[in-house]
């Protein structure tokens, strides 16, 4: 890819956060998703299924559009499967994750402890895109989540801070800019590299004890730079590159979220591991 186009990718991103106050959009709500399966709550977990699954969308994402692939896709496979908005601002419709992360780590205490009630589960499975996939490490650390999650994947999460292709090295040169980002959208400043967020949430090590963990990464990942950071360090943690698995798969930050099928096929390996099969790129057709 030619450098430019890997600066306007990040800065495309940064311009739509500029104007989502300027957005007339109607905001979309969970309970708008499809039933049965995805957000029903009549939905009970199966032998095979025993879990439920929240999906955890990404900064700028909700609780519908993230997972129009992905809660189908798991849905047709025999999961009850629920989905949150959290961290929205005062007067910003339909775009989410923007608020501070550790008050939405608390919108999805809630939610879970919501899900688990309806479904009678004990324990629930978390699956996030982006900042969704980081975000619930605070709740498991710091919100007593870990008590009630099994397993947490995380598709292309920002775990340990990201340079945004670079840009964010650019805001020193800024006056002014660091404190406007913080009061303007606290969630993307808390997901800079070196926040005083991310030193919270990495001190003492990545895990806790009795949550299984899966990172799924790209390659061409331009928003979670550089893309290794998106790995996790612990006992049990499987981490994943998803050109390790299929060599031509091109998905960017927003693609292995949205529609990328290798990705869906190994989010199922992490969330029933005994009946794990092997993805390939074949796994488009699976």
């Amino acid at each position: 890819m030619l450098p430019w186009k890997r600066v306007l990718r990040p800065l495309t991103a940064l311009l739509l956060t500029a104007a989502v106050a300027l957005v007339p959009a109607a905001t979309a709500h969970a309970d708008s998703a499809p039933s049965s399966g995805w957000n029903d709550y009549s939905c009970k977990p199966s032998a095979a299924h025993p879990r439920p699954v929240v999906l955890v969308h990404g900064t700028l994402g909700n609780s519908v559009d993230n997972w129009l692939g992905l809660a189908p896709y798991l849905e047709h496979r025999g999961y009850c499967v629920f989905s949150l908005d959290y961290g929205q601002l005062s007067g910003v419709p339909f775009f989410y994750g923007l608020g501070p992360i550790e008050k939405s780590a608390e919108q999805l205490q809630v939610f879970v402890d919501k899900v688990l009630a309806a479904t009678g589960a004990t324990k629930a499975d978390l699956v996030g895109h982006s900042q969704g996939g980081m975000m619930p490490r605070y709740y498991l650390k710091f919100l007593g989540g870990a008590g009630k999650v099994n397993a947490l994947v995380g598709i292309a999460p920002n775990n340990h801070g990201t340079t945004l292709s670079g840009l964010t090295n650019l805001l020193p040169y800024f006056p002014g800019a660091e404190d406007l980002l913080s009061m303007a959208t606290p969630g993307l400043a808390d997901q800079v590299v070196g926040s005083a967020f991310m030193a919270k949430l990495n001190a003492g090590g990545d895990t806790v004890a009795g949550v299984h963990y899966t990172v799924i990464a790209t390659q061409h990942d331009e928003v979670v730079t550089p893309y290794r950071t998106a790995f996790l360090s612990g006992s049990d943690v499987h981490n994943v590159l998803l050109q390790d698995l299929c060599p031509l798969d091109l998905s960017e930050h927003v693609a292995i979220g949205l529609i990328d099928r290798i990705a869906f096929h190994e989010v199922t390996n992490a969330l029933d591991p005994a009946h794990a099969t092997r993805t390939t790129c074949a796994s488009v057709f699976s």
